[in-house]
């Protein structure tokens, strides 16, 4: 009776082993599919029809831009526009009836500062292409970046292709040179006013990574790549949200003030951070927003739109 009690026991023990074993082979096996799901996510991010007048929004702001530790006033503006892209090369289509499957619509922002340090100025562009649509990706296909001034200039380009952003750097400095690199997708602050003009309930909120801002790695001469952040969602008042991230291992902080009705208006942003023992702030606030097809408007006496933009620099 003892010997089949025991015999009883032992094959209890190997099946309970069996069940713990599997059940981590399980967990262990799950692994991986959750970090695929994260880059390959896919959203509904449809536009109002206010994106499909064949014109553009352009919006103008009063900068103050701190840069060598001083705050220099500027011009910075945004741009709104709507666009057929090329899935596979990743730039605007030239025959869009033409491209088949490997066209998709885009959210394209042309986003520019302009302001003079001392005797020379500095100019910056970057451009962010966010798919819109139906079971489109999270996150934008292609971000391009510049930024110039009398010492010479750099170029940062970033493309989502086979689940990554693949990257690449080039500068005048010594340091930074020419790179390529590879990142896994996370959120990109240089999205942030694309989703904004999309769908800002589908801003992160609480604990995230995120890729900086590309103004902001370059004039810092920071390393590109992922870093904790906590983003917070709030209404200000009846008309207007703010959106705010904190980076705490940069020390830094943005705030974004838009219309929190559609097609969402971006009102005004904030950016802080320290610099030594100080604390550095650059903001943007309107001035002006027209819509207009800026694409043909280039001859002498279209000048009168940087007028009514209040363009300064």
């Amino acid at each position: 009776m003892k010997i089949i009690n025991a015999k009883k026991y032992i094959i209890h023990c190997l099946v309970l082993i069996q069940i713990i074993f599997l059940s981590c082979d399980k967990k262990h096996s799950e692994t991986p599919k959750e970090i695929t799901d994260k880059t390959t996510v896919s959203v509904d991010q449809s536009l109002d029809s206010y994106w499909y007048q064949g014109k553009a929004e352009i919006s103008s702001y009063e900068l103050e831009q701190v840069r060598y530790g001083q705050k220099h006033l500027g011009d910075a503006v945004l741009i709104f526009v709507t666009e057929d892209f090329s899935k596979t090369k990743q730039v605007k289509l030239d025959n869009p009836s033409q491209s088949g499957t490997d066209k998709i619509t885009v959210l394209k922002m042309n986003y520019s500062k302009k302001f003079n340090t001392g005797i020379y100025p500095y100019s910056m562009f970057l451009s962010s292409f966010t798919p819109i649509g139906n079971d489109v990706s999270a996150h934008p296909l292609k971000i391009s970046a510049s930024i110039q001034e009398w010492c010479g200039h750099v170029f940062m380009q970033m493309n989502q292709r086979a689940n990554q952003y693949e990257i690449e750097q080039y500068s005048y400095f010594e340091t930074e040179g020419d790179q390529k690199l590879t990142l896994p997708i996370d959120w990109c602050e240089d999205e942030l006013f694309n989703q904004i003009r999309i769908n800002p309930a589908k801003l992160p909120i609480d604990r995230f990574k995120i890729i900086p801002g590309a103004f902001f790695t370059r004039l810092k001469h920071k390393a590109l790549s992922a870093t904790d952040a906590v983003g917070r969602l709030q209404d200000i008042n009846n008309d207007t949200q703010a959106y705010q991230i904190e980076f705490p291992l940069l020390q830094r902080n943005l705030k974004i003030l838009f219309n929190k009705n559609v097609p969402y208006e971006i009102l005004s942003w904030e950016e802080s951070y320290v610099e030594g023992t100080e604390q550095m702030v650059s903001k943007a606030t309107l001035k002006k927003r027209i819509q207009l097809d800026y694409w043909n408007k280039h001859n002498v006496e279209d000048s009168i739109y940087r007028k009514d933009l209040e363009l300064k620099y």
